[in-house]
């Protein structure tokens, strides 16, 4: 087997000049030959894609996020075929474990967490895959933030409230603190800001953000396992949320918002069902 580095870096090289085929070819959700990198949605079983639970379901063999991906999920839809973890293990054991079951005509699947798109870390085992011979695809998924945004009943960007999203992270071990733009992103004003894998961190992301200046009583609402059946939120502000996360206990697997879309108060009706749905009707009136 090449080292996956190595793989990852030739498949990268081969991009450069060279687009793939296949982009031209399918289609999101068409299934395809190969490896299916599939999200799984939240938690709950039923926020599964159609395609993705047909997919698993036929499976041989689902490597899967170990406990961020729900036991009912597995049980329910994959309970005829041999499950794996991929938890603890590294590329140079997740790649030969998919590969020889592939090539010795197993069907096999790959069951992220979420959507493999956000945070999934995805892309390097297929390139690592496609370097050795074997075909991969993406089957997208329900990221948590949607999902903590239908639990909180309301929009992520709402006319006069929020105009974009940004999806980020805290700075720590695997981001330098000039790469993390949570400040930035907040200090904008119009922008609802979604931070995964930060649970662990809230304090003392809230704690720079006071320390820059920011509103303390900009809105910040945690949900905690989003569609899971022990979802749980967690409401405050920039100056409370800190203090309040730690005495629920959460240290991860939860979405933090950052913004006021989240309390869904104050917004302003949209032009779509107003005047600007009806300017055709309105003109051809006009024209009679």
């Amino acid at each position: 087997m090449t080292d996956p580095q190595e793989a990852i870096d030739a498949e990268a090289a081969v991009r450069t000049t060279k687009r793939d085929s296949r982009i031209e070819e399918r289609t999101a959700g068409e299934r395809q030959d190969g490896i299916p990198f599939i999200g799984a949605g939240p938690g709950d079983p039923g926020l599964l894609t159609v395609t993705g639970k047909q997919l698993v379901e036929a499976a041989d063999l689902v490597v899967h996020a170990g406990s961020l991906v729900n036991s009912e999920l597995l049980e329910e839809y994959c309970a005829d075929a041999e499950q794996v973890s991929s938890i603890g293990k590294d590329l140079e054991e997740l790649i030969p474990l998919m590969r020889d079951a592939y090539e010795n005509g197993r069907t096999v699947v790959r069951l992220h967490s979420g959507d493999p798109a956000i945070y999934g870390a995805a892309l390097e085992q297929m390139d690592a895959l496609e370097h050795e011979g074997v075909p991969t695809y993406l089957v997208p998924g329900v990221t948590s933030a949607f999902a903590a945004s239908a639990t909180l009943r309301t929009q992520l960007t709402l006319n006069g409230v929020s105009n974009h999203v940004a999806f980020t992270r805290p700075q720590g071990k695997t981001l330098e603190p000039e790469d993390d733009h949570i400040g930035e992103f907040v200090e904008m004003g119009d922008v609802t800001t979604c931070v995964y894998l930060g649970t662990h961190a809230v304090a003392d992301t809230m704690d720079r953000l006071l320390a820059d200046g920011h509103d303390p009583d900009t809105p910040v609402t945690v949900v905690y396992h989003a569609s899971w059946p022990d979802e749980d939120i967690v409401e405050g502000t920039v100056a409370t949320i800190g203090e309040r996360l730690e005495a629920a206990g959460y240290r991860a697997s939860a979405l933090v918002i950052i913004g006021a879309a989240a309390q869904k108060t104050g917004y302003e009706r949209s032009y779509l069902y107003g005047d600007w749905a009806n300017r055709g009707t309105n003109e051809s009136e006009a024209d009679d």
